[in-house]
């Protein structure tokens, strides 16, 4: 295993996030070997953020191969519920950040977690309306899609995708 920090001779050294790296190395193969999107797409994208950052903040990210099939229960409690989940995220991160400040240094893992959080909170995806009610439209082509489509954060698409991909796994 590598180290967390290599430098050189003089002292300047460079902070490696492990923890970071490994949370999001297990996220993606949870969700390619769930194969329910493409990797190349947004979503996929979205997905791997959110199970990175769920094991990440839950202290996941720092066990072992086998203490990661300990945890994937817990994870899946996590990602269960969108609203739950996204403040839980929030506090983590403030919690994290907090300590980094008290303690006077700051560690190489979180800011990977901040941007992936900033991605998944400002990233806008298209997707179908949820709240779309098929019986109140009328006078379309047949051919046409009726369905309309709204913009919605990433992390609201990420987290399903996380979520189903941790309960196939």
């Amino acid at each position: 295993m590598m180290p967390e920090r290599a430098g050189s001779a003089s002292g300047d050294e460079l902070a490696v996030p492990m923890a970071w790296l490994y949370a999001e190395y297990v996220a993606d193969e949870v969700l390619r070997q769930a194969e329910l999107m493409q990797p190349t797409t947004l979503e996929f994208r979205a997905g791997r953020d959110a199970l990175a950052l769920t094991a990440f903040l839950s202290g996941g990210a720092q066990l072992s191969g086998a203490g990661v099939v300990s945890q994937l229960e817990h994870w899946c409690d996590l990602t269960a519920a969108a609203e739950p989940w996204h403040s839980w995220c929030s506090r983590r991160l403030q919690y994290l950040h907090r300590e980094e400040q008290a303690v006077g240094h700051t560690g190489a893992d979180l800011p990977f977690a901040r941007a992936a959080w900033r991605r998944l909170v400002e990233t806008e995806l298209l997707s179908a309306d949820e709240d779309y009610d098929a019986g109140t439209w009328e006078g379309a082509d047949v051919d046409e899609d009726p369905a309309p489509t709204v913009w919605t954060p990433a992390w609201q698409l990420g987290l399903p995708l996380a979520s189903l991909a941790l309960q196939m796994f």
